[in-house]
């Protein structure tokens, strides 16, 4: 049976027989009517006036038309890189690349939708046959849950799309001479993704509060949140997989063969391609996607859980029009630092193409808190007759405004080619090889996790100390509310954020696309170009700019991934809450005083073992997939390196054959797909083991999960970025390709891949999956417990946990290599010998 037939019959197994399970849940479950956020009833926004006689939804509506404007916008940007010029042989090369990408994400949406099948059927087992709920309303959140998936596969699609546009005009673009078109292209291509990615988002938001029946906001908000959800969980695992693969193959046939990055001789080059874009764009794409909207369903179930019904309205509006103007700021700054920019470099023969992106972060950054205590100030100038709540919500919000731009600087400090962290790197392996370089990344991570946890807690603390003044009349648990508007904040200029993470894909497409194409060798290219395009190439310049450009989009991918872990982690504390409020429930006194029931609070304490339990437990899941995840690289590198190995040919030819690079491709895709199905499933089965055991220690597990989640993701990334950067600097500022010392970079960057592309990255959505997810899941245990099936929960939650096993044990046994000892001590390819 061949390995496309096996994972077919896998999943059709895994189905079938989850469906089984939670078919009989329905079966035996007859359950009490319990609240959840099912429940949620929407305000009327009409009946609250704002400046003047504006109502809310007059409001909301003008945010309609924002993000129609973004989304005009992101789509002209995009139409403007379509028709920038290109010459043939690079065009060519792009649009291998975005084929090969299409094939990924058909490949990845098939996968998706088997998924979804087992969300759905516990959706409908608890909604449907435990809750209860009328047919029309379990199928509204089937339908929005089907809604998030589309959203995030289709950022993901016009992601792809717009950067391998950009990736072959960059690349054409460098050979003018000047570094600016450099820049400008790939950060236009951001921009574009941005726009229509936040613009999509928002849109699909307020359509829900606007046009969805007040009683049916509930449902779709956690359908369409849970899709999204799961939409990004795949495409961020497995093209974390794919990318570091096709990455590593391709660069260890620089050490065998002694052969230059991007050789058009190697087949892992269109993989590693067509991997910059799975892990790179498709990923973040999808996973900011899912972030901002995960952030803003975590707030709207908070306001309609712990707010009194009267002061509803003003929240939910002022909250969503903080994101209008921001997506206005986002816009307005790019436009003006363009102008700048351009005055500063547009006919310069050098530029640090790190600056412009952070002036870009901080200009934005400024302008958006500026916006917000200006719009703050005229929406809610006297919230709950309290004249200063507008001017301290709005700097709760700051603190996660500015840590879109603090982190980034922070996260420079160890990665960045200007880091002495990143030097550091250098110099150790100039003596220490490979091994001193591996124990120097590790360091930088180390630190870095370090100071990321100071300053999250810092930004956190502020906003702590600005929700003391925030009365208990108008909110329970005011500390938790201001922690979802930090991570509210942190995504508040979300089409920058977008745009400079997806700068580098872009940048480093372009530099493969240059060496791909081949051009310098095309006969009387320069006579052609100059004839079609009206300048003469300099290919050296051309060169030493993208491979500049490309240690800025290093930099820059990395900045981003904390930023994206850090709204993840602090904006899982609000959804747990909502968690928290289910379980425990909410008692209002006379005179107003909203809290938690006590004698249930007291439950959320050390002295409550199966708490304590679940705090222990949550890192046990963090560390396994950390290592499930990167097993799978391994495995499936060494089959590329393998395959490369034997097929690749030196002599005679000047380009791979394009079967052997599709070759190479689709063992990245089996070997992805494979990984993330027992990853994805080890997952899923254990947040539904770990709900039915106790609730209380599920909460535990929860807030492990995201600590954990928090310092690992940080240290992986921060180490692989560091390990990355130090090739870079080697390969550009001592233009010491094909030594020894480059040899031992490439050895450090091959380790750091999996670290900072697949684990941590991936570690984003698994804890918003699990959250979402488990919001559900505790819920259908709660119920039926509640309904005498205590027995009934106990022996589920020890079925889940061995199924959970099986899929955790088949993440590493399913997963090895498995080449006999006897081919390890020889030549498994004896015909194959390096250069």
């Amino acid at each position: 049976m061949n390995p496309t037939s096996r994972m077919d019959a896998l999943r059709a197994s895994v189905t079938g027989t989850a469906v089984r399970v939670l078919g009989l849940l329905a079966v035996l479950a007859s359950g009490t009517a319990r609240a959840s956020e099912a429940d949620l009833v929407l305000p009327d926004f009409t009946q609250v006036s704002f400046i003047g006689d504006l109502n809310g939804r007059a409001l909301l509506m003008a945010g309609i038309v924002v993000s129609l404007f973004g989304l005009a916008f992101g789509f002209m940007q995009y139409s403007s890189l379509r028709n920038l010029p290109v010459h043939k042989s690079m065009l060519e090369i792009s649009e291998l690349i975005y084929e090969t990408c299409k094939t990924y994400l058909i490949t990845q949406g098939k996968f998706i939708l088997i998924l979804q099948v087992l969300i759905g059927a516990v959706m409908v087992v608890y909604f449907g046959f435990l809750r209860h709920m009328e047919a029309v309303k379990v199928i509204t959140i089937l339908v929005f849950s089907l809604v998030g998936i589309a959203g995030s596969y289709g950022v993901a699609w016009f992601g792809i799309r717009v950067n391998t546009f950009a990736n072959s005009r960059t690349a054409f673009a460098s050979l003018r001479g000047k570094p600016y078109p450099t820049y400008s292209i790939p950060l236009q291509a951001g921009m574009s993704i941005g726009m229509v990615l936040i613009s999509t988002e928002l849109l699909l938001m307020l359509i829900i509060l606007l046009f969805v029946p007040r009683d049916f906001a509930g449902p779709c908000f956690i359908g369409f949140a849970i899709g999204e959800s799961l939409g990004a969980s795949v495409l961020r695992i497995a093209g974390g997989i794919f990318t570091k693969i096709a990455d590593i193959g391709s660069d260890l046939m620089k050490i065998v063969f002694k052969i230059k990055e991007d050789d058009a001789r190697n087949p892992g080059v269109i993989a590693d391609c067509t991997g910059d874009n799975a892990g790179d764009s498709v990923g973040p794409s999808a996973d900011g996607f899912e972030t901002y909207g995960v952030t803003g369903v975590a707030l709207i179930t908070f306001i309609l859980l712990a707010v009194p019904p009267e002061f509803q309205v003003q929240l939910l509006v002022w909250i969503f029009m903080m994101r209008i103007v921001m997506v206005l700021a986002s816009l307005g700054s790019y436009g003006l630092n363009g102008i700048i920019q351009g005055g500063k470099y547009k006919t310069a023969d050098h530029m640090n193409f790190e600056h412009p992106l952070t002036f870009l972060v901080w200009l934005t950054s400024i302008v958006s808190v500026a916006l917000t205590f200006l719009v703050s100030y005229l929406l809610i100038p006297n919230l709950a007759n309290d004249s200063t709540l507008w001017w301290k919500m709005s700097a709760i919000i700051t603190c996660g405004t500015l840590a879109g731009a603090i982190i980034p600087e922070a996260i420079k400090v160890f990665t960045s080619t200007e880091s002495r962290h990143v030097r550091e790197v250098v110099t150790a392996s100039r003596e220490g090889g490979a091994s001193l370089n591996v124990i120097s990344g590790l360091v930088a991570g180390n630190f870095s996790a370090y100071w990321m946890g100071i300053i999250i807690a810092a930004l956190m603390g502020g906003a702590y100390f600005f929700s003391l003044d925030i009365p208990n009349t108008l909110m329970i648990a005011p500390a938790v509310f201001a922690f979802g508007l930090v991570a509210f904040g942190f995504l508040g200029m979300g089409p920058v954020t977008i745009a400079v993470d997806s700068y580098g894909p872009v940048t480093d497409n372009a530099q493969s696309v240059y060496e791909l194409s081949l051009i310098e060798n095309v006969p009387n290219v320069k006579e052609e170009v100059q004839k079609d395009f009206g300048f003469t190439p300099d290919f050296e310049k051309g060169k030493q700019y993208l491979e500049e450009n490309d240690g800025a989009g290093n930099t820059f991918k990395a900045t981003a991934k904390p930023v994206l872990i850090g709204t993840a982690v602090v904006g899982a504390t609000t959804m747990i809450f909502s968690i928290i409020v289910i379980l425990v429930g909410i008692t209002v006194g006379a005179d107003g005083f909203r809290s938690l029931n006590a004698a249930n609070a007291a439950n959320l304490s050390l002295l409550h073992a199966p708490f304590l339990l679940g705090l222990v437990t949550g890192g046990a899941i963090i560390y396994w997939f950390s290592g499930a995840s990167m097993q799978a690289v391994s495995t499936g590198a060494y089959r590329a390196v393998e395959f490369i190995k034997a097929n690749i040919k030196l002599e005679g030819v000047e380009k791979a054959s394009v079967e052997d690079s599709k070759r190479v491709v689709e063992i990245c895709t089996q070997y992805a797909q494979k990984g993330m199905l027992n990853i994805f499933l080890g997952v899923f089965f254990s947040t539904l083991a770990f709900a039915f055991l106790e609730p209380y220690f599920f909460v535990g597990y929860l807030i492990s999960i995201a600590i954990f989640g928090l310092y690992q993701a940080v240290f992986m990334a921060n180490a692989g970025g560091a390990w990355d950067n130090a090739k870079k600097l080697v390969e550009t500022e001592l233009k010491a390709k094909g030594t020894d010392l480059h040899a031992a970079t490439v050895v450090g960057d091959t380790v750091g891949d999996p670290f900072k592309d697949t684990s941590s990255v991936a570690l984003n959505p698994v804890i918003k999956f699990t959250t979402l997810f488990g919001l559900l899941a505790v819920e259908l245990a709660v119920e039926l417990a509640a309904s005498g099936q205590r027995t009934l929960t106990t022996v589920l939650a020890g079925a889940f946990f061995v199924a959970s096993m099986v899929f955790v044990y088949r993440s590493f046994y399913g997963m090895r290599i498995e080449t006999p000892m006897a081919a390890i001590a020889g030549d498994s390819k004896p015909g194959v010998k390096p250069a």
